[in-house]
């Protein structure tokens, strides 16, 4: 049996979803533009650096769910897919997912379940590893529930899911991540199939020391 994770932002995606879910929002005039752009660019900045806090950004990225109704959420993201995740949607990166159609597969991603299920689902994977938003009686709280899915925490997140599958990675042959972001280096260095996509600096510069590939999907 085999397993093969990857990361969503920028690595399936040709962009990254929370942040562009955030810009959809201020486009859309439910977030102040002059409040929340300047954060969102200085949060996504901080995660490509490798310094973003992550109870910080999901106090920012979750409240908003906790101001309206889950169902005109579910309205605004159906509009936000179309707009904005297709279009971010790589061929190569369905090519790549098929290229594992036999083994056991996931998303593992940082980015919230609420933003990222019909992404998931939209690339043919039903398996999804990503940071829970705390929901009470239907609606979003603003609160994360659980450990976020990020950093340490996917390798966390991944060994949980396992065990409630009765296996661990030890289960398979052989195990592939796919991801662009020295953040993933916990990941990355737990799979026996570590690979760069499109990585940042950091990422590539490790990945060519320890002799992963490199490989792109926007290249195609």
């Amino acid at each position: 049996m085999r397993l093969a994770l990857f990361d969503l932002d920028n690595t399936l995606l040709a962009g990254d979803s929370d942040f562009e879910w955030a810009q959809f929002l201020i486009e859309k005039g439910v977030l102040d533009r002059e409040v929340y752009e300047a954060r969102n660019r200085q949060f996504y900045q901080d995660y490509k650096n490798g310094t973003l806090d992550i109870r910080e950004f999901l106090a920012f990225q979750l409240k908003p769910l906790s101001r309206h109704p889950r169902a005109q959420l579910d309205l605004w993201h159906h509009e936000y897919m179309e707009n904005k995740v297709r279009p971010m949607m790589l061929d190569a990166a369905f090519r790549l997912i098929k290229s594992h159609e036999n083994d056991l597969c996931a998303i593992v991603t940082a980015t919230n379940s609420f933003v990222t299920a019909p992404i998931a689902k939209a690339f043919g994977i039903s398996n999804l590893i990503a940071t829970e938003a705390e929901i009470s009686d239907g609606e979003f709280t603003g609160n994360p529930h659980g450990t976020p899915s990020f950093r340490e925490g996917k390798v966390e997140r991944l060994n949980s899911w396992l065990a409630s599958r009765g296996q661990s990675l030890a289960s398979f042959e052989s195990s592939w991540f796919y991801s662009d972001s020295l953040n993933d280096l916990p990941l990355l260095c737990a799979v026996t199939h570590p690979v760069a996509v499109d990585p940042d600096d950091t990422l590539r510069a490790h990945a060519e020391k320890s002799g992963w590939p490199v490989i792109s999907l926007r290249n195609h």
